[in-house]
C-alpha cells in the first residue's frame, strides 16, 4: 500500500490522470471514502484523461446507480450508497461489467465488497483538511500490485 498527498484540487485531478493512464482494459477500481471525499471528482479526472468530450458528463451514480461514459476504453461508474444489501448490486449485473473490456469504478466499495472481484484496486480517499485529500492505494492481486507499484513509482517525487 502507498499514500499520495494532494494538497489541493489539482493534485488530486493529477493523481486521477496518472492512474488513468496505467489503467487497462477490464481493470477495476474500489472506491472508498466519505461523502465529500472526492470520489466523484477522481472519477472524472479518470475520464478526462481517457478522453470524455465533456467533462461535466461525470457525475455521481447515487440516485441511477450506473453511469458509462464514452471514453477508450469505457468507463462504468457505479454508486453503491443507496443500495441496502450486496445482493442489490449483484443484482445489477456487475459480474458481467467486471469481466467485460471497460473500466469498472465502483463508489462505496466497502459497501459492497463481497461480490466485488477478487483482485482489484482499492483506492481509499482521505479529506486532510477542506481542499486536501490523501489517497491511500492498496492493490489485491498480482496485476493490481503490479498498477499499484508504477503508480506509486510515477507519483514519488524525484
Amino acid at each position: 500500500m502507498f499514500a499520495f498527498e494532494a494538497a489541493t484540487p489539482a493534485s488530486s485531478a493529477y493523481f486521477g490522470k496518472e492512474l488513468a493512464s496505467l489503467l487497462f482494459p477490464g481493470a477495476v477500481i474500489g472506491l472508498i471514502g466519505p461523502l465529500g471525499a472526492g470520489k466523484t471528482f477522481l472519477v472524472r479526472a479518470v475520464a478526462e484523461r481517457l478522453g470524455i468530450a465533456d467533462p461535466r458528463m461525470v457525475s455521481s451514480p447515487t440516485f441511477v446507480l450506473i453511469h458509462e461514459y464514452p471514453t477508450a476504453p469505457t468507463i462504468y461508474h457505479f454508486d453503491a450508497y443507496r443500495l441496502r444489501s450486496s445482493t442489490e448490486f449483484a443484482d445489477l449485473g456487475v459480474r458481467e461489467y467486471f469481466e467485460g473490456n471497460g473500466i469498472c469504478l465502483i463508489e462505496w466499495a466497502d459497501r459492497v465488497a463481497d461480490v466485488l472481484p477478487d483482485e482489484l484496486l482499492r483506492i481509499t480517499i482521505q479529506p486532510t483538511a477542506i481542499e486536501s485529500r490523501r489517497f491511500l492505494v492498496e492493490g489485491v492481486g498480482s496485476k493490481y500490485v503490479q498498477l499499484e507499484g508504477k503508480l506509486a513509482a510515477r507519483l514519488s517525487p524525484v
